[in-house]
């Protein structure tokens, strides 16, 4: 589980990241990386609407956002802030599908260099 330093938990930082972020889309989610207010910490931030199905189905969905997160933590250069959002599609993926797509998302991002502050 994520801890606390590393949750986005303000929604004027989640707007900033939508807003202003370097974005990849994938099959189930879109990617929004930008720089974060803390330079020594990584940030994550879950948007999972009403589109993605019900409750239940939407915090199954957020729940392996979550836990796919916690994996990719190390990985990731300090200073950043990400938000993750559900498509429809997320509701049927397995765990390994997403990780595997935040995973590709998060590295082109970062390995492209231009993330907007």
């Amino acid at each position: 589980m994520l801890s606390h330093a590393n949750r986005i938990t303000r929604g004027a930082d989640y707007k900033a990241t939508v807003r202003r972020g370097a974005r990849f889309t994938g099959a189930n989610t879109v990617t929004y990386v930008r720089p974060g207010s803390d330079p020594d910490v990584v940030r994550f931030g879950f948007i999972v609407g009403k589109t993605v199905g019900i409750a239940n189905r939407r915090n199954l969905v957020r729940r392996r956002l979550k836990a796919a997160a916690y994996e990719l933590l190390p990985q990731l250069p300090p200073g950043m802030d990400v938000v993750i959002r559900a498509l429809p599609a997320s509701a049927h993926a397995e765990w390994a599908t997403l990780h595997e797509e935040m995973s590709r998302s998060i590295s082109r991002i970062t390995s492209r260099g231009n993330l907007r502050s």
